[in-house]
């Protein structure tokens, strides 16, 4: 968790085959981005996270996404993932995710279930879909609640994605806004993405 509050970002790959995942993932590495999640969305999933741990640098933190069940987070710990991230709040996901030691970070849409996935022992917590919410939102109910390390993630762009973070989010999660284009454009986002990080602070 540490390591991903470092950069406060979370690169999230979701490509159509898992040769394309390591591709994006080696790429978006190499620009930088030290913390980022496979989707187990992506066809060969669980190949790509461990063609990734493999050759990863050293101080990378390679995870899971889309998490939703337990099989699915005793697979990606495995594969070598090293946290699990879940669109929904899930109590197994969590247990599973911590029996095999990793942290878990499962979705949550409202205070309630962030005080919810809270009791259950969630060590950050996804804002899904954040499209839906704004940095204000955020800011207001860390005034309640200090304690929620929340993660935005769905609809956050390079432009947003500061705002986010002065906010008092803890990190976000990117997607599209980081990938689309192909590797070498991903690449430039992701310098432009911890350059405005680096200046917020």
């Amino acid at each position: 968790m540490s390591a991903i509050t470092v950069q406060r970002v979370i690169g999230i790959v979701r490509t159509a085959t898992a040769e394309e995942a390591v591709a994006t993932a080696r790429e978006m590495l190499a620009a930088g981005l030290r913390t980022l999640e496979v989707a187990l969305t992506t066809p060969g999933a669980l190949d790509a996270i461990r063609e990734t741990v493999l050759h990863a640098p050293r101080d990378a933190v390679i995870g899971a996404g889309t998490v939703l069940d337990e099989a699915a987070a005793s697979a990606a710990a495995e594969a070598g993932a090293r946290f699990l991230v879940s669109p929904s709040l899930s109590r197994t996901v969590i247990r599973a995710g911590h029996r095999h030691g990793l942290p878990v970070i499962p979705g949550v849409a409202s205070p309630t279930e962030i005080v919810r996935a809270l009791e259950m022992g969630a060590d950050a917590l996804k804002l899904f879909p954040a499209s839906g919410f704004t940095p204000a939102w955020i800011k207001d109910v860390r005034a309640a609640l200090p304690q929620a390390a929340l993660v935005p993630t769905g609809g956050v762009s390079i432009e947003t994605a500061p705002a986010w973070i002065a906010a008092g989010a803890a990190a976000c999660g990117m997607g599209s806004s980081l990938t689309s284009g192909g590797t070498s454009e991903g690449r430039q986002r992701v310098e432009r993405l911890l350059t405005a990080l680096s200046a917020t602070g």
